[in-house]
């Protein structure tokens, strides 16, 4: 379902039609604003292009410390979830071993 979504920022107005459910264009609007007035505050910039510049680099800059932060995580989870296998199976071989012994002797 495409919705229409009337965008003003910056000085500049436009509407744009995507394809996601209004609540969540609204959800991402509003965390957009906050963005682009966080830049504005910290940077001191005036210019409503060096501002938008600006947030869309740090915005990038986010997505990308994230995106690092869960391949770090999902990485040990795999070295992680390996150790547990091997442990296991350590484990039941030792009991097997275990249980052998006491058949055979």
């Amino acid at each position: 379902m495409a919705n229409k979504l009337s965008l003003n920022f910056l000085g500049s107005s436009f509407d744009i039609t995507v394809d996601e459910d209004e609540t969540y264009l609204q959800k991402v609007l509003t965390q957009y604003e906050a963005a682009v007035e966080n830049t504005r505050c910290i940077s001191g910039i005036n210019e409503p292009i060096n501002i938008a510049i600006l947030t869309g680099f740090m915005l990038c800059d986010e997505i990308n410390r994230i995106k690092q932060q869960f391949e770090e995580v999902s990485s040990g989870l795999a070295k992680g979830e390996a150790q547990e296998v091997q442990d296991r199976t350590l484990r039941m071989i030792a009991k097997l071993d275990q249980a052998l012994n006491l058949a055979g002797g």
